[in-house]
């Protein structure tokens, strides 16, 4: 048996090392057209983009999740580099992408929602959903299944863009939110300061005092904790039961410090009573208070990381290599012949998808004032028969974009006494396909009756879903339909505790914000006699309702808001 040293064979990413580089493109600028290329094709899925944008930016609570995308980018790109910038990408990836963007187009024009409960509906497919596929997708088509499986941990964070779901809320936040409030005003208690008779407010003068109660924002501080020792536990390697317990640990502590914050006001608030300086500052006291206490809680949770690092320190460990992957980097090392079919392949997949939402820019550029002023009224006729405009509106989500515009129309003298009832009209240009039944029952508003219902208009008998209820200081009917064009219809569905609803989209406008594309219209009529029997005041109102679309043209409603 020879003894002498067997040459080692070099793989095919060392071999490339000696190819002359030409014209073909290097490892590090591909990596660089990938990264490019992917932000720029966030465009293709931008109904999903514009909804975490409004999420991030109107929620304190989640504006976290605005960093989560840039997060998952640089640890992609770090264990990217310590596998060389290997690129044996499989056109697999362009299938996912090209599914979910597809997907994303469908939930524009259609109703996809799966209602689990009357507080739980997932409309499909979920935000957190499309930012993991697309950012899988891109890493399949040109890192490879290898590279996949090593960024499995960046590519979940993804999933995280909504950093705060709605289970948790509800059965980890609220509890815990609640046993601090109880807490902090158990120990007022003990400080000899009353509650006012809400139970909720702590008056140390008549208009000097505090509120507690379970709405106190301790969450942020919490998810953000919990965010740390999530990422700091897979970059220091912990294993999976200490890195769960960290994790739950961290989150534990911001609420643990939020109970601290609040008893600490109550502290404040009692000094401030002999302290006249101190009253006005009171707001600025409780930011002082919570950051020294969020510093504390942090610089705890990175003792608590460095305890189980590996090195027993802060550094953070350097990702395995191989020879091979140290080679990868080389500034010489060439692309695969692959990649730039790869690219151009995805360039345009997004350009294709990015279409709809470019015409959609342009219309809106091109539109009436209402695209440029988002105060501005909507666009309503001033006589509808014997009906008259009344008065108009808008409707907001909280703080954040209008969601309906609203007009009042009031009939005149000719109208019989039991049809004289005010009828609101809602035009919704931005929800698209839309069920309002599920949006009630997400919110836990419970209706009295509902029902589909066929109702001669100006134009022709149009289908509607309407909706009874009684708040207790009204009795309202509601009417929704959907207008695609010239015809409205509306589908809804009686599931009010589990079910999935679905919409067939028009397929000829997939790929457009054509003139057909639907737009929700909401009628709503209402009696203040809430002693009125609901048969009854049902039927008053139905009849109102009917007499105003007796010569409402739906269609007419919606024109101002298309594509001429």
């Amino acid at each position: 048996m020879s003894t002498s040293p067997t040459a080692a064979v070099p793989s095919p990413d060392a071999r490339v090392l000696v190819e002359p580089a030409g014209r073909r493109l290097t490892r590090s600028t591909a990596v660089m057209l990938v990264g490019a290329l992917s932000i720029v094709g966030v465009f293709a899925i931008f109904q999903t983009a514009l909804a975490l944008w409004v999420l991030w930016t109107n929620d304190p609570l989640k504006s976290i999740g605005g960093l989560i995308p840039l997060v998952s980018f640089v640890l992609i790109l770090r264990v990217w580099r310590s596998l060389g910038w290997e690129m044996r990408g499989s056109w697999w990836g362009l299938a996912i992408l090209a599914a979910t963007i597809a997907l994303v187009h469908l939930r524009d024009r259609a109703i996809l929602e799966l209602i689990l409960s009357p507080s739980w509906t997932l409309f499909l497919p979920p935000h957190s959903l499309v930012a993991i596929a697309y950012a899988a997708g891109v890493v399949l088509l040109f890192g490879g299944p290898r590279l996949v499986r090593a960024t499995l941990f960046p590519l979940v964070l993804m999933g995280f863009v909504n950093p705060v779901p709605t289970f948790f809320t509800l059965h980890v936040d609220l509890p815990l939110q609640h046993a601090s409030s109880l807490i902090a005003r158990a120990f007022a208690h003990a400080l000899g300061q009353q509650l006012t008779s809400d139970q909720l407010r702590l008056m140390f003068t008549p208009d000097f005092g505090m509120f507690i109660a379970p709405g106190c924002n301790g969450i942020r501080g919490a998810v953000t904790m919990g965010f740390l020792a999530l990422i700091a536990g897979y970059l220091y390697r912990f294993r999976l039961r200490v890195h769960i317990l960290v994790v739950a640990g961290a989150v534990l502590l911001g609420y643990v410090f939020n109970l601290v914050r609040l008893c600490v006001l109550v502290l404040y608030y009692i000094v401030a009573l002999h302290i006249q300086w101190l009253q006005s500052r009171a707001e600025m006291g409780d930011y002082l208070i919570g950051a020294c206490l969020f510093f504390l809680a942090t610089a705890l949770l990175f003792t608590l990381i460095r305890r189980f690092s590996p090195g027993h320190d802060l550094r953070v460990p350097a990702l395995a290599t191989t020879p091979e992957s140290t080679a990868g980097v080389a500034p010489g090392l060439l692309a695969p012949g692959s990649f730039l079919p790869r690219w151009i392949a995805l360039a345009l997949l997004v350009l294709l998808g990015s279409i709809t939402y470019a015409r959609a820019i342009v219309q809106d550029w091109k539109t009436s004032r209402i695209a440029s002023d988002p105060k501005a009224l909507g666009l309503f006729p001033q006589h509808v028969g014997h009906y008259k405009l009344q008065r108009e509106w808008n409707e907001y989500m909280l703080n954040g974009p209008l969601v309906y515009y609203w007009a009042d129309y009031a009939p005149d003298g000719s109208v019989a006494p039991e049809k004289n009832a005010v009828v609101s009209v809602g035009i919704s240009p931005v929800l698209g396909a839309h069920d309002t039944l599920l949006c009630h029952s997400a919110r836990g508003e419970d209706w009295l009756w509902h029902g589909d219902l066929l109702l001669p208009t100006a134009r022709d008998v149009t289908s509607f879903s309407l909706l009874f209820f009684n708040n207790g200081a009204t009795q309202y009917l509601e009417a929704t339909t959907v207008c695609t064009g010239t015809t409205c219809g509306q589908y809804s569905n009686g599931l009010k505790h589990f079910g999935f609803v679905y919409s067939r989209p028009d397929t000829r406008n997939l790929l457009s914000q054509s003139p057909t594309r639907p737009i929700p219209v909401l009628l709503r009529t209402a009696t203040p006699d809430t002693a009125l029997a609901p048969d009854t005041a049902r039927a008053a109102l139905t009849a109102s309702l009917r007499d105003f679309l007796s010569e409402a043209d739906l269609p007419a409603f919606t024109r101002s808001y298309r594509q001429p």
